[in-house]
């Protein structure tokens, strides 16, 4: 009879966990659609001009929608502590898929004029506020769905389903590069991703509206609800909170710099045929997510921070010396296996991060603690990271940015090195067992 209960209660573990990321994955999927095809829609929402000048007002943009994150891990995260984790995802959802539409339907520069990337700037808004609250908020719901010594394993999901958002992106880039012409993607190919990615969102949401609440929040008690999500509560826990910033600052600008950024890199700074650096990418992370469970499940047998010491110390020093070297290479092999040291190296940090900013927070406040000091650190630092590469190749500074990257990395180490084991102090472990004892 236990090993049924037990079947089915990871099933049912199992099942939710599967809900919960297929969103994160179409919610990452309209958010990476937007840079993987900024290549072919940036001369059609902006004047004639250079490759490198429409591509720094799309990269603009795209830092302008990370500025909104921190309001809507603010706003979505006081939502999931006081109204359910279920719930904060299905609102989510439903406003990246307007963000979606809105980009697939606005017209072009030429047809509306300057309404054309005012309007691409309002859609990325949505987007940033969906997205904002769509990590805090998920961590939560995966670390508190996992089961007992198996958190790293399930939480590491996040990333798998992000990874793999980036990864249907360039999937649909790469299969449109094969049907349609070069023409054809700049006019009007690159809105097909949009629509793809608004119709997913609908799906989703008719899946979330299914997910069981976390056990956590359902618990909670009543006095405990009354003060859930406020910034008041949020404060009494200064160090968890500055620890999630500093653990986020290299994490972001590195997992920002070896993805997104090395698309653009590969094609304007090393001169690789966009096709090429489409497969480049898309083989590259579709390794990168086979190592998200593995390096999970390490963290539940040796703990959380010597993963995250790993990448402190190879980010701070390879970062540089990997770029210098990508550069000076016009071989897509050699390029295709500096981008996979970069996806190792970052594994240490992208496959835990969820878990351990959970572990850090009590329910009341764990979706607005993991997803408000993430989302100001990522709009600050990872948001502007394509934005300031692009700005220093303009100005014929670009190698300064490898060393930003590196020191940024730095500055994460020493919150990795200072900071305890989160898996032997978590606050999910805590509650629950004292949930059991009040049983």
């Amino acid at each position: 009879m236990n090993q049924t209960n037990d079947r089915a209660n990871t099933r049912r573990i199992t099942g939710n966990i599967f809900k919960g990321s297929i969103g994160n994955l179409i919610e990452w999927y309209d958010w990476y659609v937007y840079s993987a095809f900024a290549v072919y829609f940036s001369s059609e929402f902006f004047p004639k001009g250079d490759t490198t000048s429409q591509l720094l007002n799309t990269a603009a943009i795209f830092a302008i929608g990370f500025l909104m994150r921190p309001l809507g891990s603010l706003l979505m995260g006081r939502y999931a502590d006081r109204h359910g984790r279920r719930a904060a995802l299905t609102l989510s959802i439903t406003v990246m898929a307007s963000g979606s539409l809105i980009i697939a339907l606005t017209p072009g520069y030429s047809t509306i004029g300057i309404f054309a990337p005012i309007i691409l700037v309002l859609a990325r808004l949505l987007q940033g506020l969906s997205l904002g609250g769509e990590y805090g908020t998920s961590a939560t719901y995966l670390s508190e769905m996992a089961s007992s010594g198996r958190r790293g394993f399930y939480s590491s999901f996040q990333y798998v389903t992000l990874i793999a958002g980036q990864l249907l992106a360039l999937g649909v880039q790469i299969i449109l590069q094969q049907v349609l012409s070069e023409a054809d993607m700049h006019t009007w190919g690159w809105r097909i991703p949009f629509v793809i990615g608004a119709l997913g969102a609908l799906a989703v949401l008719w899946l979330r509206r299914s997910m069981d609440e976390s056990e956590q929040f359902t618990k909670m008690e009543k006095k405990t609800k009354e003060s859930a999500g406020t910034l008041r509560a949020l404060m009494k826990y200064p160090k968890a909170v500055l620890t999630v910033v500093g653990l986020t600052l290299g994490g972001t600008i590195a997992f920002n710099t070896y993805t997104t950024y090395l698309q653009k890199f590969m094609v304007n700074t090393v001169g690789l045929p966009k096709e090429t650096v489409s497969w480049i990418n898309f083989t590259a992370l579709l390794l990168f997510v086979v190592l998200q469970p593995i390096a999970g499940m390490l963290s539940d047998r040796i703990g959380r921070r010597p993963l995250l010491m790993a990448f402190g110390i190879l980010g701070t020093l390879f970062t540089v010396p990997m770029f210098l070297l990508m550069e000076q290479t016009k071989s897509p092999m050699v390029a295709f296996l500096l981008m996979m040291v970069g996806l190792i190296i970052v594994t240490g940090y992208t496959s835990i991060n969820a878990i351990v900013k959970a572990e850090l927070f009590p329910t009341e406040i764990r979706a607005l603690g993991v997803g408000f000091p993430y989302a100001i650190t990522v709009a600050v630092f990872g948001g502007t990271a394509e934005f300031i590469a692009l700005g220093l190749k303009n100005i014929g500074s670009e190698s300064l940015f490898y060393y930003y990257v590196a020191g940024c990395i730095a500055i994460s180490l020493i919150t990795y090195w200072r900071m305890g084991e989160t898996s032997k102090a978590s606050r999910i472990e805590a509650e629950l067992n004292s949930n059991k004892s009040a049983n």
